[in-house]
């Protein structure tokens, strides 16, 4: 959420940021609305003395014994009463409206982030890896025998409708390999704090981080009230929802390993093939809460932590900073890393990472005691995969296909798969 007194100060800056990202311009609304709700408040605040001041002369009316004015004080009294009741009532309402507006806007991009309209304008900053050479046409992840065995679409769609997918054999266990070794290194070598949490999460727990009031329908709810988290983005942020944590406990870096779960709204008719785009999938999520001087450097730091998870599984990648058309919500910077899939002759995203300043954290009230004495000041929060596993399964898959319909597995997980090293044709592990 914005800060109403940086509006205040440059409206013209706010609006000029709204439009680098297809926004019309809402300062003046948005003071329309602050002038009125502090007008109210201030005349709130004068009924109020008014009051306080006749019902001290009450008293003294009455002891001197004059019924008359004793009756005009207390007829004032309950005006004053009645006056303040309404306006801090009408106060409210329009500080409602005005924190709604505030949240529904999205975040001012950084000043060195690609002005554009979509990901034709993003630009890549470096690339990573040879995309393998094949004497025989890649196929996409689900045609490869070794694979097609253990992955079921239309047992998926019996149990739960389009966009899932049932998982078994050793396709099942390679994908729970992928996200055991991501947790591994992100814990064991990236200094990130191993966090179990709960998918279900109430409303303001998604106001926090974003997703609410904008993007409900982005997101399932359940008919008690808890929304499925689209990522644990929305829960790991939230462990500070609310409090004022000590300059020296950060930075407080997080991962966790979730299901999570997206409605894909405005996705129809795209990648409805294979498990690129499901309604249920796993993530391995990275989560950082820092001081506000540090966030920028974080952001580079988790770039390449998830960066690392692709080197290890030698798989060929690209990242780019997304421009301000295609950026997310709360971001006001974002690295995409891009993985090489064969099957589709392409780069496809594996992986954000995103500085969302205090953009979040005014939304959450997160704040942190500087070392140095005075107020509490807002931390800043950054998220990203570390990564999309099922995305990472479909790059393994692609990558290492042969010919013959088997799939030669990264070594890095053969660890995991106590020692075999190939997805055979009869999807089998040897």
């Amino acid at each position: 959420m914005h800060d109403i007194r940086a509006i205040r100060d440059a409206p013209d800056a706010f609006d000029a940021a709204l439009a680098r990202r297809g926004e019309a311009p809402a300062a003046a609304e948005i003071l329309e609305l602050d002038e009125t709700r502090r007008a109210r408040i201030h005349a709130a605040e004068t009924a109020q003395a008014e009051q306080n001041r006749a019902s001290k002369e009450v008293g003294a009316a009455k002891a001197a014994g004059d019924e008359a004015e004793f009756a005009r004080l207390r007829a004032l009294v309950a005006e004053k009463k009645d006056e303040v009741a309404r306006l801090q009532a009408e106060a409210k309402d329009l500080d409602r409206a005005l924190t709604d507006r505030l949240m529904r806007l999205p975040n001012a991009p950084l000043d060195d982030v690609p002005d554009g309209a979509d990901e034709a304008d993003n630009v890549e900053i470096r690339r990573a890896g040879t995309p393998p050479a094949f004497d025989f046409t890649p196929l996409e992840h689900f045609e490869i025998a070794g694979v097609a065995r253990g992955m079921d679409f239309e047992a998926a769609a019996k149990l739960s409708g389009a966009r899932f997918v049932v998982m078994s054999g050793a396709v099942a266990r390679v994908h729970r390999a992928l996200a055991q070794f991501m947790i591994d290194v992100h814990v064991e070598e990236n200094g990130l704090h191993e966090t179990w949490t709960p998918v279900l999460v109430r409303d303001e727990m998604m106001e926090g981080t974003g997703q609410l009031p904008k993007f409900g329908e982005d997101s399932y709810r359940t008919t008690n009230g808890w929304w499925l988290v689209p990522t644990a983005e929305v829960t790991l942020t939230n462990l500070v929802n609310g409090e004022v944590v000590e300059a020296d406990s950060l930075p407080r870096r997080h991962v966790a390993h979730t299901q999570c779960f997206r409605s894909e709204a405005g996705s129809a008719g795209k990648d409805v093939r294979g498990m690129l785009r499901q309604h249920q999938f796993e993530k391995v999520e990275m989560v950082s809460i820092t001081h506000p001087d540090a966030s920028l450097e974080e952001h580079d730091r988790m770039t390449r932590a998830a960066e690392d998870i692709l080197d290890r599984l030698g798989l060929a990648y690209r990242t780019v900073v997304l421009c301000t058309g295609d950026m997310g919500f709360g971001a006001r910077k974002t690295h995409d890393i891009e993985v090489w899939l064969p099957g589709q002759d392409t780069y496809r995203e594996i992986s954000s990472v995103s500085v969302c300043g205090d953009f979040q954290a005014r939304r959450m009230n997160a704040r942190f005691r500087p070392a140095e004495g005075g107020k509490p000041r807002f931390v800043h929060t950054l998220n990203g995969s570390g990564l999309a596993v099922g995305r990472a399964l479909i790059a393994v898959l692609e990558n290492g296909q042969r010919a013959d319909g088997s799939v030669e597995l990264p070594g890095v997980l053969h660890p995991y798969l106590r020692g075999r090293t190939v997805l055979t044709p009869e999807g089998n592990l040897a």
